[in-house]
């Protein structure tokens, strides 16, 4: 949202809501001072409203996933999950990757990767975790990681690539805890240590054409 000037009663221009009389005056240098306070205050708002990191350090990220098909919104209209990244691997040797879900069946468990694309065909994908989902729909869980420069590293063609893991998702453990939402049965996939996963469920897509990680 870009504020204007407005008038003031007396006809001067005001910028947010402070006379340019006053700004000249002998108050000035205060005035001044509360006007970049309230700039800054505006200027974080609106960082938070669009969906940046609300750290003015750049130390924390927080975002929301989406579900990964129409299929899965369908199935599990209450789902919502949030992403909360501490960047920490300069002071601690490793970053904090905070996933709170809800809106799933209880007693279900999530697996969660770092992915190097968030829907099909994935790209490069590193297991991160699980998370265990209760008796109420809801989970979380918190993993130390690298995020901030994470990536994938492999040969292809005797030529060794690098892959960077800047989105997020996870997929049902059970491939068949999805079955209720695909008219065949759901596919099954191999993102689970068993190598027999559901489809996926949520991702960062909405974070396109850029990404949620660093």
């Amino acid at each position: 949202m870009i504020l204007g000037p407005s008038e003031n009663r007396a006809g001067g221009t005001t910028l947010l809501g402070i006379g340019h009389d006053a700004l000249a005056g002998t108050r000035g240098d205060s005035m001044r001072r509360r006007v970049v306070m309230v700039v800054a205050a505006i200027t974080l708002l609106g960082g938070v409203a669009l969906g940046l990191p609300a750290d003015a350090s750049g130390q924390k990220l927080t975002f929301q996933l989406v579900p990964s098909s129409p299929q899965i919104a369908a199935c599990f209209p209450d789902l919502s999950a949030t992403v909360t990244v501490r960047l920490t691997t300069e002071s601690k040797g490793f970053d904090t990757l905070t996933l709170k879900a809800k809106g799933l069946p209880p007693g279900q468990e999530l697996t969660v990767f770092l992915l190097e694309q968030p829907g099909a065909p994935f790209g490069a994908a590193q297991y991160s975790g699980d998370v265990e989902i209760g008796r109420h729909g809801r989970g979380q869980n918190k993993f130390r990681l690298i995020v901030e420069e994470a990536f994938a590293s492999t040969l292809v063609g005797g030529q060794r690539v690098f892959a960077e893991l800047d989105h997020v998702g996870f997929w049902f453990a059970d491939a068949t805890a999805d079955d209720a939402c695909f008219p065949d049965g759901g596919p099954v996939t191999p993102f689970d240590g068993d190598k027999e996963a559901s489809a996926q469920i949520m991702n960062s897509a909405n974070l396109l054409p850029g990404a949620p990680l660093p």
